[in-house]
């Protein structure tokens, strides 16, 4: 405990000397990377150290070498992590140009996706039927992959689903039920990308995403747009904006939660949810508090907690959230013990049960305990193992084995290596 606090310590000294050094405040630092001034503010009096994500984010800031913060050296980090830190920095006109010519190396998938997206001719359909009840049974699919996290067999069935949604959309004298199916296919789509840290792509999804809600009319199909949305702006680092946007639209859409449908309370609970993850980045605690109370009530009257189901909310969803924004917040103790009742709850959707065993090692990691943080993973990687290899989990496991210097967890780097970070 004594080695953690003083690694803490020396931590908190090298950020604010290279803050000092370039004569910023603590205010510009934190609005330069969307956070709150208290964020900063935390790091610099040592608390919130073992937090990864801010403190890759304040270094790339800073131009503070990571070695220094305690983190894995760029060397370390595979290549498909680089260039997922340079998507972040893309704004929405150079990702749609860049969209225009997939990247060297991208798996054909891959680059079927990114054409789907793109402006202009229709890509070719599937030649599968266009009937509107299949085409709802075949975006149904799609979610359900996603919420088991088959990745790689989404990604396949995108660009023929968008093809063919898009033709229908053309053909059909119901214009605003196909826009509704293809809002949420694009917002399938953008959930997808966010996963691979495409975030760059994700732009153009959720720009479609929207328009075609606008289209629809739809207020539960035009809120999920949104939560998606305000999901891009989150990682782009401009949280700030997400907890706006978010605000705006669930005030237009609350009350009345016991004479709405499911499909409405999902939409509004999950977008609330964004708002959780969005103001806990921001690390505020007003906001959040605000968001979690009001998920809570939401979560009063619904629970669609199966893979199939069009979204996942539930009481469940909400405790998730809440132990995520105790993570963020960087209160590892607190978060451990919310995560204890949940470790005991049946948890149908793979993604979500994933979810807690991530910010359950993630709060491990913080605490410097690295061993049970390496175990929590393991867990995870049992619930989805296509999850456990987003590139963010990567960073996460190379951070956790480069603090082991002693190399006392064997088991630990041998599962980085096999991530595809060797350490």
């Amino acid at each position: 405990m004594a080695d953690a606090q003083e690694e803490a310590r020396r931590i908190a000294e090298r950020i604010r000397r290279a803050r000092v050094s370039q004569r910023r405040s603590q205010h510009d630092v934190a609005a330069a990377l969307g956070y709150h001034q208290s964020k900063v503010s935390r790091l610099e009096s040592g608390r919130g150290t073992q937090d990864i994500r801010v403190l890759r984010a304040v270094a790339r800031e800073l131009d503070i070498p990571p070695h220094e913060l305690g983190l894995a050296p760029p060397q370390d980090v595979s290549a498909a992590d680089q260039e997922a830190d340079d998507m972040r920095r893309r704004t929405f006109l150079s990702a749609s140009i860049a969209a225009l010519t997939a990247p060297a190396g991208s798996p054909p998938s891959h680059t079927a996706l990114v054409q789907a997206l793109l402006p202009g001719a229709d890509p070719p359909g599937t030649g599968d039927p266009q009937d509107t009840a299949v085409l709802h049974d075949r975006v149904a699919s799609a979610l359900r992959l996603l919420h088991t996290c088959h990745y790689a067999e989404l990604e396949r069935a995108l660009p023929g689903l968008i093809a063919d949604l898009r033709q229908a959309a053309d053909d059909a004298t119901n214009r605003d039920t196909v826009s509704r199916l293809l809002a949420t296919a694009y917002q399938t789509t953008t959930s997808l990308l966010l996963k691979r840290h495409d975030q760059g792509t994700a732009w153009l999804a959720v720009g479609r995403a929207m328009a075609e809600a606008e289209r629809s009319g739809d207020p539960v199909v035009l809120a999920s747009s949104v939560r998606v949305q305000a999901h891009v702006l989150v990682r782009e680092q401009h949280a700030t904006q997400a907890v706006t946007l978010v605000r705006h639209t669930a005030g237009r859409l609350a009350g009345s939660y016991d004479r709405r449908c499911p499909q409405y309370l999902a939409a509004v609970g999950l977008l609330l949810l964004r708002g959780v993850t969005a103001a806990s980045r921001l690390g505020d605690r007003a906001a959040t508090q605000e968001f979690l109370t009001e998920a809570k009530d939401v979560s009063r009257y619904v629970a669609l907690d199966r893979p199939g189901a069009w979204a996942t909310f539930s009481p469940t969803n909400v405790a998730l959230h809440e132990l995520s924004a105790l993570v963020a917040f960087g209160d590892a103790g607190l978060a451990l013990r919310a995560a204890q009742p949940l470790m005991r709850r049946p948890i149908p959707v793979p993604e979500r049960r994933a979810a807690l065993w991530i910010e359950t090692a993630r709060a491990y990691s913080q605490q410097g305990r690295l061993a049970d943080g390496y175990q929590a993973l393991r867990i995870a990687e049992s619930c989805a193992a296509q999850d456990i290899r987003r590139p963010d989990i990567r960073s996460l496991v190379a951070d956790m084995a480069a603090r082991d210097r002693r190399r006392t967890l064997p088991e630990l780097h041998h599962f980085s290596r096999q991530l595809g970070v060797p350490t």
